[in-house]
């Protein structure tokens, strides 16, 4: 292959590899793809649509590690399953509408072997980095027992998507709370709390349904509502509210149709203010256009709220060893504190660049729909703010990208050895950086 090749030209007149020692290292032909959740899974059954041979690397020993091992029992879809569904494959039709937890990963299961989508499991990507010297992807990963791999590409595909880690914020005195603290990753179920009282820190769509479930197993929650927030219904009409919302604005301006979902949950909710709840001045679709904040679909929690089994409290001021005092200098004890504070990038952690990925939230720098696409083949795939149905685009728009390029470089080596054919690869086995030799196509 030309880029081989090339490659190895390179390789044997550049001492800089020779830095690298006997690190064993693989050359992928196609791209290398970082995170083995939805949207790397979606990326590599676009690819493979194409064509486009890939590699998935993933830290953990599961597809979706993020909805296996960090997300709560009662957890279904928020939006109906038409706009989570990957590409090429809907969910199957005795699914309900807002499939489970269980569901969920059960479909991605069936994706990716129908797909034949094998990743490389626990390898954590330490580095990746493009050596301008050679025109190529460094990808260094890490295994268990600590050994070093390398993975030498074209393209490189981050899918590690939006939340990666936890965020979990500083607090004055939490390191004093004599109660349990744990993050929402944590979190499986409001049965080992039952009769506790509990501080959920956080009002997005996870600290809501938190605390409904704290509820229901009959704990006493509280819920730290710092911001204004909008809270939908999950449906109206008769229709899911996001549902409706996409149709009408293929048909009016944001504003209006902000106005119309603002008005809907006022005859269903009444006023949300009036038990703690202020709204934004921007309306929910285009404060989330503006800037990604995610308007809270009500699946019960508000109902408990009105009824004051979920009790709404200001910021924290501080913590105590059993208490908590909040801005409002009230002061209240609690048993528990779960952090619904969200989740954030890493990829300032791993990725050596500075072009595509703020440094500061690890997010791309431009903004959607042009978030996908970097530099020198760099690829992002799951950063829309957009859920589910943004890795789609995502992984549609990154396929027929590189599929160009896999094309020409085809129909390049096509004409020096004078027939055509289709490049597949195998999965090479390991062998020096600088030593190339026995690699080969199928």
């Amino acid at each position: 292959m030309t880029c081989l090749r090339e490659l190895q030209g390179k390789m044997a007149n550049d001492p800089h590899f020779n830095n690298y020692g006997s690190r064993p290292c693989v050359w992928v032909p196609g791209p290398v793809i970082v995170g083995a959740g939805p949207s790397g899974l979606a990326a590599a059954a676009c690819l493979k649509d194409k064509g486009v041979p890939s590699i998935v690397l993933e830290r953990s020993n599961c597809i979706a590690s993020l909805w296996q091992f960090k997300t709560y029992d009662r957890l279904r879809l928020h939006l109906p399953k038409k706009f989570c569904e990957l590409p090429m494959m809907p969910f199957p039709e005795d699914y309900p509408m807002y499939p489970s937890k269980q569901q969920f990963l059960e479909y991605l299961e069936s994706y990716a072997k129908r797909f034949g989508i094998e990743p490389v499991f626990e390898q954590a990507v330490e580095s990746a980095e493009y050596d301008e010297k050679v025109g190529f992807w460094r990808v260094v990963s890490v295994g268990l027992k600590g050994e070093e791999m390398e993975y030498v590409c074209r393209w490189l595909v981050v899918a590690t998507g939006e939340n990666a880690e936890a965020v979990v914020p500083e607090i004055e005195g939490m390191e004093e709370f004599g109660g349990e603290v744990q993050h929402t990753a944590e979190y499986k179920s409001g049965s080992g709390f039952r009769g506790k009282k509990v501080l959920v820190v956080g009002c997005g769509n996870s600290g809501m349904e938190v605390s409904l479930d704290l509820c229901n197993h009959n704990a006493h929650p509280s819920l730290v509502v710092r911001d204004s927030v909008h809270v939908l219904p999950r449906e109206m009409l008769g229709r899911s509210t996001f549902g409706l919302s996409m149709w009408l604005l293929k048909w009016l301006p944001i504003r209006l149709v902000d106005r119309f979902l603002l008005i809907m949950s006022w005859l269903i909710f009444g006023n949300t203010s009036g038990f703690g709840l202020n709204r934004p001045n921007v309306g929910p679709l285009e404060l989330k256009s503006k800037t990604g904040k995610t308007p809270v679909l009500d699946v019960g929690t508000l109902a408990k709220i009105k009824s004051g089994d979920i009790k709404i409290h200001p910021s924290i001021q501080s913590v105590g060893s059993h208490s908590v005092q909040f801005v409002n200098g009230r002061v209240e004890a609690f048993d528990a504190i779960i952090l619904a504070t969200g989740y954030k990038s890493n990829t300032p952690s791993w990725l050596k660049e500075k072009w595509m990925f703020s440094e500061k939230d690890g997010m791309p720098r431009k903004p959607f729909p042009q978030s996908w696409k970097g530099e020198c083949g760099l690829y992002a795939v799951g950063f829309t703010k957009r859920g589910l149905f943004g890795s789609s685009m995502d992984a549609k728009r990154v396929s027929e990208d590189i599929e160009r390029f896999w094309k020409a470089e085809a129909k390049n080596l096509s004409k020096t050895i004078g027939r055509s054919f289709t490049l597949q690869p195998t999965f090479f086995p390991v062998f020096p950086c600088y030593d190339l030799e026995n690699t080969s196509f199928v």
